[in-house]
């Protein structure tokens, strides 16, 4: 029912918001600050899986599987979502040393197993000679997988220059520079605490030496040529040892690994051989794999010894193998699925014979191989549904091999949740709480007398339609309120806009007024255009939020291929340790744009257009949005709703929503973004209420400073603030304040303040902060609007407007190196700056025919 529901708003979002036509003026809707599914198929009941913790093997007699797919093309998603289950490893290969870009391409292929629980396979390929390489550069790649142990507790397999003993690779038969190179790595890994293990991970030697590929065997020093002749009869040859002379040392190498792959050539003696042409598409011989791991198939010279029995059996090591069988589409022969199926079952029959197989990757990519002619081969077990099908089917079957998770999983969803960091014990926040609540009621009570004393002061209402400018004043403060807090630097304004609102934030508030400003002008709409037309407006706004939207996604993922830009600052997200994972999340970063790099693919996948559709991606100061797109595709029902006298109706459905996600609190309409934030079905009662008190304006205005609603408004108001004062006095004089237990103080701010969640005690405060300020803005407006509302009055006008380049504020000033951001002074001045800088794009009006206000 629930895939039903969210395949049903899915399509509303999208649909609705690209589709409708129509253009009328319609009333600004501000949007709020943040506080700042992996999809993947289940397998069978048959489907072995393992606990999600981090472990550096599997259990005995399991194997890790997955795919070392191209990541420039594909992802976890994708294969994942092809297999139709989840596999336990990946495979990624990495430039060495690490620079900016591939440290980037490292931390995103990181992040994108942590989304599956799975472990990373990383190949590091040097793109320089290995006698450049240095203690350093191994160092440096060691503090980067300390860093993702530290944020993930992934397993990371380190295969340091894969297949060494080949001649198609740079740092192919170069064993003196090798060992050096891997040891340095290895002392720099094993030294530090990242748990990664080195995997020492030749080719399958038939063929060695491989002929004259690359020149290599031409550019031999001489003590590489002494130490690859292994007979010592002055040649090399087939007769000599394909694996020994790149041995790193037993201290060095934790894994094993073999390169073994089908290249389609039949016959054993050409299977290796680029010289060699591909003719036709054949199905592996029987017992070719088998006859690999005895190394006796391919080989023109007798081989003392196995690779597995040597090198694994030997000291007991955990072995990795690198496979895949090659398909040319060009080429007659076998049909594609006996070719790559022949192939996989032999694997798997190896894998169940040689127990210290502990980990398999199985070669997903379509890419030109010399040993095709440098025609395009296909190497994918996933790529076709009926394949993909029978490979789950095959590996479900042997029971040897692990689907995933198989460490913690952290998710996208994750990540846009840890946004909202604001979980706290309670403690003097809620002490805070408390004494602001008291301050407001003295205030209000005080506004009362003032009011009487001083009537030049008030607002000029005069009860004609128009603008509240007390609001627009209001929102002002709210949105630069978000401006400071996203703009993460220390300083007065952030000390003050993190405090001034007591248990609540600037989203709630925005999102009430939001609804409570389009409540008021709405019905003009209506009144000149008609009820459909005014619609049709609304929808059309709602496409242009949705089209901002996307093109601030869009945006920002293009600005993080710029340099000097530190777009990580708002394309990811670090845990404090204050959100939902609690303190053993922090210093985990999430990435909030996962699959963003496959939209430059082509085409661009399915699943990385939809999470880019349904905002399931974006900067984290701008998630909220996603929010207001839905709610703006309701407003014409809504108030079609209101204005028929069924406001109460509304109320009741929204608040059966309300109960309804407090109780499913895991349940979610959509997966985008905002969600796990903002709950859709939560943060809807605070809109939905502002619309009835928008449309009710006068009625309620009328009711509340009438005589009766004056004692009734201060009697509330001053028994909330009494009561808190009551429980914060039994806590902190130690008696019981009954009739309530001696622990309320202890449990009101988790049951009822959380900032996390829109809990009872929120909700409150929003009514209880809206009526004071607004009480506030009426007696004292004049000198207020004086002193302040130059600045507060047009920027609260366009806040949607200031709400949108507030990402890109962010962005800026997280670019700026050097800086110490905890420098009040800094902060100061540098907020100063941009709250001008907003007010004087407002008054110029800078791209306000782009971007909704």
């Amino acid at each position: 029912m629930h895939s039903v529901i969210q395949r049903a708003v899915a399509f509303l979002v999208v649909v609705a918001t690209l589709a409708l036509g129509g253009a009328l003026p319609a009333s600004a809707a501000a949007a709020p600050t943040s506080a700042a599914t992996t999809s993947a198929a289940t397998t069978s009941a048959a489907t072995t899986s393992a606990a999600t913790t981090s472990a550096a093997a599997p259990a005995p007699g399991k194997t890790w599987f997955g795919p070392d797919i191209d990541w420039g093309d594909d992802a976890p998603d994708g294969y994942a979502g092809r297999l139709g289950a989840t596999p336990s490893m990946y495979g990624v290969e990495i430039p060495y040393p690490l620079d900016r870009s591939a440290r980037k391409e490292f931390l995103r292929a990181t992040r994108a197993a942590a989304t599956q629980g799975a472990v990373l396979v990383v190949s590091f390929e040097p793109d320089q000679s290995l006698r450049s390489l240095t203690a350093a550069d191994a160092r440096t790649a060691n503090t980067l997988l300390e860093e993702v142990h530290r944020q993930y507790d992934t397993q990371v397999l380190v295969r340091f220059a894969p297949q060494m003993n080949g001649t198609w690779v740079r740092w192919g038969q170069q064993p003196t520079q090798f060992v050096k190179a891997f040891r340095a790595l290895a002392t720099a890994v094993h030294d530090g605490s990242s748990d990664a293990r080195m995997v020492w991970s030749p080719s399958y030697g038939a063929g060695y030496p491989f002929g004259e590929s690359a020149g290599r065997l031409r550019d031999l020093s001489a003590t590489d040529v002494a130490k690859l002749d292994t007979n010592g009869d002055g040649q090399l040859t087939g007769a000599d040892d394909p694996y020994a002379p790149y041995w790193p040392g037993d201290s060095s190498v934790d894994w094993v690994g073999l390169s073994m792959y089908s290249f389609g050539k039949g016959k054993a003696t050409e299977a290796a051989g680029r010289d060699v042409p591909l003719t036709r598409n054949d199905v592996p011989e029987a017992g070719e794999v088998a006859g690999r791991f005895d190394e006796t198939w391919g080989y023109e010279q007798p081989q003392s010894g196995t690779f597995y029995d040597r090198f694994a059996v030997a000291d007991d090591r955990p072995m990795l193998l690198d496979t895949g069988a090659l398909y040319d589409h060009s080429l007659r022969g076998d049909a594609e699925l006996p070719v790559k199926q022949g192939w996989w079952r032999q694997v798997i029959a190896a894998v169940q014979d040689r127990p210290l197989i502990r980990g398999v990757t199985f070669l997903e990519t379509n890419r030109r191989e010399p040993e095709a002619g440098n025609r395009v081969a296909d190497w994918r077990d996933t790529a076709v549904p009926g394949i993909a099908g029978s490979f789950r089917t095959d590996l479900e079957r042997a029971g040897d091999f692990v689907f995933g998770p198989v460490t913690d999983r952290v998710t996208p969803q994750d990540g846009a949740a840890a946004t909202d960091q604001q979980y706290d014990t309670g403690g003097d926040q809620m002490a805070w709480i408390v004494w602001l609540a008291v301050g407001l009621a003295v205030v209000f009570l005080l506004s009362g007398v003032f009011g009487r004393l001083l009537p030049g002061w008030r607002y000029p209402d005069d009860g004609k339609p128009g603008r509240d400018l007390r609001l627009d004043l209001f929102r002002g403060f709210i949105i630069l309120a978000v401006v400071i807090t996203h703009i993460e630097i220390g300083g007065p304004y952030s000390y003050i806009t993190l405090h001034a609102t007591g248990a609540i934030t600037g989203a709630e508030m925005f999102v009430f007024l939001s609804g409570m400003v389009l409540g008021m002008t709405y019905p003009f709409a209506i009144k000149k255009f008609g009820e459909w037309a005014a619609a049709i407006g609304a929808w059309k706004r709602a496409r242009k939020q949705y089209l901002v939207t996307l093109g601030v996604i869009l945006v920002v993922f293009a600005l993080s291929f710029v340099p000097f830009l530190n777009t990580d600052a708002i394309t990811t997200f670090t845990d404090r340790g204050t959100g939902t994972g609690g303190v053993g999340a922090e210093g985990r970063v999430y990435d909030l744009y996962p699959n963003a790099m496959q939209l430059l693919a082509y085409p661009p996948p399915w699943y990385a257009i939809r999470q880019f559709l349904l905002l399931e991606m974006g900067p984290w100061p701008f998630n909220i949005m996603g929010l207001f797109v839905v709610l703006s595709l309701f407003i014409p029902a809504f108030m079609w709703v209101i204005r028929r006298g069924y406001w109460w109706a509304l109320l009741v459905v929204s608040w059966a929503l309300y109960v309804f996600q407090a109780v499913n609190p895991d349940f979610r309409p959509l997966n985008s973004q905002f969600e796990s934030v903002f709950p859709l079905l939560t943060w809807q009662v605070v809109f939905t209420h502002g619309l009835v008190l928008g449309y009710y304006r006068r009625q309620v205005i009328g009711a509340l400073t009438g005589r009766l609603g004056k004692v009734l408004v201060g009697i509330g108001l001053s028994g909330y603030a009494l009561f808190l004062v009551y429980v914060w006095a039994g806590n902190q004089y130690g008696f019981t304040p009954v009739p309530f237990p001696a622990s309320m103080y202890d449990q009101l701010y988790n049951t009822a303040y959380q900032r996390v969640d829109l809990q009872w005690g929120r909700l409150v405060d929003i009514a209880f902060f809206a009526i004071v300020s607004y009480a506030i803005l009426t007696v004292f407006w004049k000198p207020i609007a004086k002193t302040i509302g130059w600045l507060w009055i047009p920027i609260g006008q366009a806040s949607l407007y200031v709400f949108v380049w507030q990402v890109f504020f962010a962005l800026a000033i997280a670019s700026i190196p050097g800086l110490d951001w905890g420098n009040p002074w800094i902060g100061f001045v540098t907020h100063t700056l941009l709250i001008l800088l907003a007010w004087y794009m407002v008054r110029k009006r800078f791209l306000f025919s782009v971007i909704p206000r």
